[in-house]
């Protein structure tokens, strides 16, 4: 009992941290000022501009991920200084921020172009990419691009896509019905609409594309629309001595083995991800009935509605590693693992996973208990497991501030978690832990919840 206090307690503090930390704001000046390599170490801090993204940053279970962020830290590190990270909104506002000294680097993979190249130098990791158009495999896909004349093609105003969609409209005699998306809706979500057939086209990058192809089979992603290119951060010409250190870190064997990893994580396909087919004894829900039975009265819930929760984890696999790191049948952050006394030994003993998982959850009932209606309660619980807390509190304080019942969670709090990639919403003043897309979380709540209910009706 003890040891279960003192764990709660440290998770506590760590989400009050998370939850109290202000996102920084973007303010900008005339000044152009700029910090080369000396005056970075001397302030103990490196600076890093970039984008939120499925690859770049995210806050994912209270772990800030991503491959940009990851890189970017191990530079940090590398120098021995903090990392402050300084999220653009677009890439303009990321280029402005680095024009005006705002930020030493802006981490974010860009293409080589003329215009960049006059103000900025390119470094690490200087890869190669070009843009494709997306759209759906059948009939209706077109192979050339002079089939997008009358075609709508939607892009963010003012980003590179939107750039070289103008030009190619101008290269192919015009008629391409170019469409402006919302400041709110980002790249990835271009493509997932147009993976749910809600828009016809958009552009991506290859490499992201890719990803996203790898969770819908029916992209298609295969019409370049631009010639390979470079790509790579940026920091101020002026910056030489940065220059030299980003190089020299770049070519270190501990640098690339780090790449190789991150580049196998966020765009690979990683050797533990294997399908394991796990064997449900007749009769039962799963392998693991006995834990469910065991471990759910410690935090008294129904032990179907554990099990339901375990299988929109791992589907019972108590091997699985997610590809963003998350291990065993409940799927622990490491982190979080660590937390609860689940050392990396244990990671996929069923058991030991279940009970750090029931410790966790034990945790989120404490920093959901103003929520009386239980039933209620264990809906932010689940959020709350997908998330990571920190984003369904933000959600809460938007809800409360914009009229809506904060301890009510359909059509009240999951409206506001789904406006959180919003700036107009992620931005706002009661917001404390910036971008969220929460369509996964809100599945998975109401997933979670179906399956718990096809579990009751069995006999």
């Amino acid at each position: 009992m003890q040891r279960n206090i003192i764990f709660i307690i440290h998770l506590l503090i760590i989400i009050f941290l998370t939850s109290c930390r202000e996102e920084k704001k973007v303010t900008f000046s005339t000044e152009n000022s700029s910090r080369d390599i000396q005056q970075i170490i001397q302030s103990d801090t490196l600076k890093a501009g970039t984008m939120y993204g499925s690859t770049s940053y995210f806050l994912f279970r209270e772990e800030w991920m991503g491959y940009d962020y990851e890189m970017v830290k191990n530079f940090a590190d590398y120098l021995k200084v903090n990392l402050q990270v300084i999220p653009a909104s677009t890439e303009s506002e990321l280029f402005q921020l680095l024009k005006e000294g705002k930020i030493d680097i802006a981490a974010y993979n860009l293409p080589v172009t003329k215009a960049l190249k006059k103000h900025f130098l390119y470094v690490f990791p200087q890869s190669q990419t070009y843009m494709v158009l997306v759209q759906n495999m059948g009939r209706r896909a077109i192979s050339s691009v002079t089939d997008l004349i009358g075609k709508e093609v939607y892009v963010k105003k003012n980003t590179l896509f939107h750039q070289r969609l103008n030009a190619l409209n101008k290269e192919i005699g015009g008629g391409i019905k170019i469409i402006i998306a919302p400041d709110s809706v980002s790249n990835d979500e271009l493509i997932e609409m147009v993976a749910n057939n809600k828009i016809d086209y958009t552009i991506a990058y290859y490499d992201k594309a890719l990803l996203h192809k790898s969770y819908y089979k029916r992209l298609d992603c295969r019409l370049p629309i631009s010639f390979e290119q470079p790509n790579g951060w940026l920091i101020k010409k002026e910056n030489t001595n940065l220059y030299n250190a980003l190089t020299t870190w770049g070519q270190l064997a501990e640098t690339q083995q780090t790449e190789d990893r991150l580049i196998n994580l966020y765009w690979g396909r990683s050797p533990y991800f294997v399908i394991h087919k796990i064997k449900i004894p007749k009769g039962a829900i799963s392998p693991y009935d006995h834990l469910f039975k065991k471990y759910a009265p410690t935090i008294g819930w129904d032990w179907r509605l554990l099990a339901a929760m375990a299988f929109h984890e791992s589907k019972f696999d108590s091997a699985e590693i997610s590809r963003v790191g998350a291990v065993g049948l409940m799927q622990l952050m490491p982190q979080t693992a660590a937390t609860f006394g689940l050392n990396r030994k244990k990671w996929f003993n069923p058991e030991a996973n279940l009970d750090a998982s029931t410790q966790y959850i034990k945790s989120l009932n404490l920093i959901f208990r103003e929520i009386k209606d239980k039933d209620e309660r264990i809906k932010f619980i689940l959020a709350s497991y997908n998330s990571g807390p920190s984003h369904i509190l933000d959600a809460m304080a938007l809800a409360k501030k914009y009229g809506k019942n904060p301890h009510i969670w359909f059509n009240h709090v999951e409206m506001y978690l789904l406006k959180k990639n919003d700036p107009d919403y992620y931005r706002d003043p009661v917001v404390k832990n910036g971008f969220f897309r929460g369509k996964e979380t809100v599945r998975y709540v109401q997933n979670v919840l179906d399956t718990y209910e096809k579990y009751l009706k069995r006999k």
